[in-house]
């Protein structure tokens, strides 16, 4: 892609594409040699996962754009729909040839390692009786093998599944077609048996084509071949008008008939028989509007993140132990040290395992009257849902917001929601139209004749598994006045014809971008009146024209601007007269950055908040979110130092500009390995 074909005007990137340099920045990650070799499989595996979640929302929006019969200029930041998917079709073509190039490359360096990705073609004796008996045991009876011919009408094929299309040419040269799903409740990986040193890894696609004989043996074929298909369908969920079911049966019908979406990406190895690609394309009705992917011998490369260890540590990352915070100790009372000072928890560097404490805490404390959290995505076992239950058993009044609506964790969290149903807990299921994505929690405990409030707030979901790998905030905090306007939104969200005013945090939709334009607007005001203005901004993504705009507006001002952006960047840095004094870089390394913190200079009296939000239209406009103020002094220093590390990132941290090129920050000083040196930090705090 040239530059002129990467930024469509002047002013914005276009969303699409500003996510395709995102996962650009994954891919380079599986290329580098400072990232241990499995770690670099693992990243090829996000970048195929984030690109099948690309497809089913992104590109299936755009798609329906053009099947609307509009431009989508305005909507695209200034380039037309139909153009957009053309060029996503052309960078994603070039970036998964780019991924098989660097699949080859670490193939080859596993067998430096004497670890050998084997292929069909290259089982010996040895290796057949124990690839025999795994098939028989294990494979076959998980298959779904369909036969195919003009009088069947091929059934939906399953969103995302892999699946191996087979042609057999048979006796009389007629040709007899079949598709094998890959069964998706077997590793993809099947390890062999260890020779020597040597570990030898089959993925379950070519012990397939091992077995195609056992599998078609009632077939008189001449030849037969199997080769790889996969298709992405549109992942938008679509709500019925049924006024007699419920929010909960809507969306799990909805979450079922997700399966059937429109088809929007069909990949398939690039050797297939011409012959079988037309009938498939044929059968599956896949026309000129869907993004048609040559690709290599695998798909689904996304299971490169379940890549098994072999017992190599010296080939991942070493493990970090989360630390303890300085202050809180799991073997006294949460909620009387939050009484006499603010605590900041900072996954995965610090454990989360303070939050299923507190909610533990607040279980069994009798004194405990009521809890109230939002939910946006629960781990697959969630410690924090079973403390909610424990706490409702316990006779506490529990009043819980989940987000059903949670794109691709809708079952888990309707899973979850029944059985906290069950329990007697009372479920609130969003707020009509608007996706609750807030995470916070308030609790009311008797103390006298009053009831005193704990909390917390978090830019993180209350998941245990995530938080091992995304890097997020969570302030505990016993301020009254902050945890008075949580309880205004829970308020909301049970009587949401009313909107309430907040005196301490910013919240979506109603509130966010009037404070935030106001928090600027300051800054503006003290340049123009001969004063430094600063505004720090971390976030996954910048959307929003209308914030963008306002940041533009504070840059020609004069007001120096500092943003880390994990993904999507509209904004292009860097331009005279417009955007001269913004200055963003992205940090992508082995955790995936999450946290969201806005820092406003104030002339010396820092403003800093940190927030569920990024800068998208649907968060502002479309969704409950919190930003918090942070007042306790400890905190801020704690927040502003973990800023300032990653801001001096010269390793991992890429450089955001109009090329979109993701060239690395120049090193030309010591190493700055944000992420390593952020556990470095927490770790000197615990010894001082």
């Amino acid at each position: 892609m040239t530059k002129s074909e990467l930024v469509h005007s002047n002013t914005y990137i276009n969303r699409e594409i500003s996510w395709l340099q995102f996962n650009a920045r994954v891919l380079q990650e599986a290329s580098s040699a400072n990232v241990p070799l499995i770690e670099r499989l693992r990243f090829l595996g996000i970048f195929s996962n984030n690109l099948d979640e690309f497809f089913k929302v992104r590109y299936a929006t755009v798609k329906r754009i053009v099947e609307a019969g509009k431009g989508g200029k305005n909507e695209l930041g200034g380039i037309k729909a139909k153009e957009l998917l053309e060029i996503i079709t052309q960078i994603v073509i070039k970036q998964q040839s780019e991924s098989l190039d660097i699949l080859s490359i670490i193939k080859s360096e596993l067998i430096k390692e004497d670890i050998y990705i084997i292929n069909e073609t290259q089982i010996d004796a040895s290796q057949h009786e124990f690839i025999n008996n795994y098939f028989i045991k294990t494979v076959s009876p998980a298959l779904v093998t369909i036969i195919l011919n003009d009088l069947v009408v091929l059934p939906n094929l399953k969103d995302s599944a892999a699946y191996l299309a087979v042609r057999m040419l048979m006796g009389d040269d007629k040709k007899q077609f079949a598709l094998i799903e890959i069964p998706k409740t077997i590793d993809r990986f099947v390890e062999l048996p260890k020779q020597g040193n040597n570990s030898y890894i089959i993925l379950i696609d070519d012990l397939l084509r091992y077995c195609l004989r056992d599998i078609f043996n009632i077939f008189d074929y001449k030849t037969i071949s199997a080769h790889m298909i996969k298709i992405t369908r549109d992942g938008e969920l679509d709500f019925d008008s049924d006024l007699s079911k419920s929010f909960i049966d809507k969306i799990s019908d909805s979450v079922k008939h997700r399966q059937l979406g429109e088809p929007v990406r069909f990949v398939y190895d690039k050797t297939i028989h011409k012959e079988t690609l037309e009938y498939l394309m044929s059968k599956m009705g896949i026309d000129g509007t869907d993004s048609i992917i040559p690709g290599g011998r695998y798909h689904n490369r996304r299971d490169y993140m379940g890549f098994p260890s072999l017992g190599r540590q010296d080939l991942l990352y070493d493990k970090i132990e989360p630390l303890p915070i300085k202050g809180l100790s799991f073997q006294e009372s949460i909620f009387k040290a939050i009484t006499k000072k603010d605590y900041l928890l900072h996954t995965p560097y610090q454990t989360f395992s303070y939050v299923v404490k507190f909610l533990r805490e607040a279980a069994l404390d009798p004194k405990v009257k009521t809890i109230k959290i939002t939910i946006y995505r629960l781990a697959e076992i969630s410690h924090v849902a079973s403390s909610l239950i424990n706490a409702a058993i316990n006779g506490k009044t529990v009043t819980v917001s989940i987000e059903l609506r949670a794109r691709f964790d809708e079952q888990a969290n309707i899973d979850y929601a029944e059985q906290m149903q069950s329990e007697g807990i009372n479920m609130i299921f969003g707020v009509a139209g608007l996706k609750v994505h807030s995470k916070m929690c308030v609790v009311e405990r008797e103390e006298g004749k009053k009831l005193k409030r704990y909390g917390f707030i978090s830019t993180g979901n209350f998941n245990e598994s995530t938080a091992k790998i995304y890097t997020d905030y969570t302030l505990f905090t016993a301020d009254q006045l902050i945890l008075k306007d949580v309880n205004k939104i829970f308020s909301f969200f049970q009587a949401n014809y009313k909107i309430y005013s907040y005196k301490h945090l910013i919240v979506s939709p109603h509130y966010t971008q009037k404070t935030i334009f106001k928090l600027i607007n300051k800054e503006i005001e003290h340049v123009k009146n001969g004063k430094k203005g600063l505004i720090r901004l971390k976030m996954n993504s910048v959307s929003s024209y209308t914030m963008v705009d306002k940041l533009y507006e504070a840059s020609r001002a004069g007001v120096k601007i500092q943003m880390i952006v994990r993904g999507i960047c509209c904004l292009i840095p860097g331009i005279k007269g417009m955007s001269e004094n913004i200055e963003v870089i992205s940090v992508v390394d082995k955790f995936l950055e999450h946290s969201r913190i806005y820092m406003f200079g104030n002339n010396g009296d820092l403003k800093l908040y940190i927030s569920s939000a990024d800068w998208m239209s649907r968060n502002i406009e479309n969704r409950v979110e919190v930003s918090c103020p942070i007042y306790d002094k400890d905190v801020q220093n704690e927040i502003v130092d973990t800023f300032n590390i990653s801001w001096n990132d010269n390793v991992k941290a890429r450089i955001l500009n109009n090329s979109q090129e993701n060239q690395y920050k120049v090193n030309t000083k010591e190493k700055v390995r944000s992420q390593f040196a952020v556990y470095d930090y927490y770790l000197k705090k615990l010894e001082n």
